[in-house]
């Protein structure tokens, strides 16, 4: 089986990610969508405007997010719009709250957990799109990239719910309630993202995958009380493959020489979070092995 490429660069700047996205072939066109975390009210470690705007802006690119599932300051359109705006997101691009009008469900096939995914009605309007993910840690998922950006990422309100719940339950406010194994949850995030991918690729639409390793803390995006950093910046990586630039991430994380990666290793070992990448290749989505490209 031939390796997937995975592009590399240690410098994180506007420059790098240009040159990682120039890099990966695939020029996005039409409607672009680009689905980055907006970042809960108080969280730190979200990309910045000063980082991604160049590139958003290239693209002409519009944000695209669905509101969360969780109580917190973006699970209506209107309180997710306020977040986006103080977080400098409205400053260099239009956000789309994708679940703002609706949701739409896309079949996920083989899944042992799911029997579609739930997304937002406004991904239909989409020509192509950029998983732009901030590598971190995660409470429940172990860690956050590629993968977890599109299923619990792309998925609206209720779709979330529906993932949490391993298929259990649609409703976000009962999905918390629900009893799952942890390992059916990670399995359910990697259906979801399988589903999306399906969809693109039946439609013709192109997605690229880019993960920032930057702000390095054990607790997401999503988290109002985030941690701080746990240890050094990686760097971004880039891919056509979801599967394989996570495991790029994660395979930089365990060969790092800083000793406070032994936090985030543990904050993922112990949600079983490494266990997506086997069981989302074994679905087909990607492979875990790689060829690392430098640039």
């Amino acid at each position: 089986m031939q390796k997937s490429k995975v592009f590399y660069s240690k410098e994180i700047s506007p420059e790098a990610l240009i040159r990682i996205y120039e890099a990966l072939g695939v020029e996005l066109k039409g409607k672009v969508g680009v689905k980055v975390s907006t970042g809960e009210a108080g969280a730190k470690g979200y990309l910045k405007a000063d980082l991604i705007a160049p590139l958003v802006k290239r693209l002409n690119g519009t944000i695209i997010e669905c509101n969360t599932a969780y109580d917190g300051k973006r699970n209506t359109v209107e309180d997710h719009m306020k977040v986006a705006e103080d977080h400098g997101f409205t400053s260099f691009a239009e956000v789309d709250i994708m679940d703002a009008e609706g949701e739409f469900k896309i079949p996920v096939k083989n899944g042992k957990h799911l029997k579609y995914d739930i997304v937002g009605d406004h991904f239909k309007n989409y020509d192509s799109i950029l998983n732009l993910a901030h590598g971190k840690g995660h409470m429940m998922g172990g860690f956050g990239a590629n993968l977890k950006n599109q299923s619990i990422g792309i998925a609206s309100r209720n779709g979330k719910g529906y993932i949490h719940s391993c298929g259990q339950t649609e409703d976000p406010v009962e999905a918390w309630k629900v009893k799952y194994k942890q390992i059916d949850f990670i399995e359910s995030m990697a259906e979801a993202a399988m589903a999306v991918a399906d969809y693109l690729k039946e439609n013709n639409k192109p997605i690229l995958y880019i993960t920032v390793m930057n702000a390095l803390s054990t607790s997401c995006d999503c988290d109002s009380h985030q941690d701080d950093p746990v240890m050094v910046d990686l760097g971004i990586v880039g891919s056509l493959d979801p599967v394989a630039n996570d495991q790029a991430f994660l395979d930089l994380i365990w060969n790092s020489e800083d000793k406070g990666k032994e936090k985030l290793i543990k904050r993922i070992t112990s949600r079983e979070g490494e266990k997506i990448l086997p069981y989302a290749e074994s679905l087909g989505l990607g492979s875990t092995s790689y060829e690392l490209v430098e640039i």
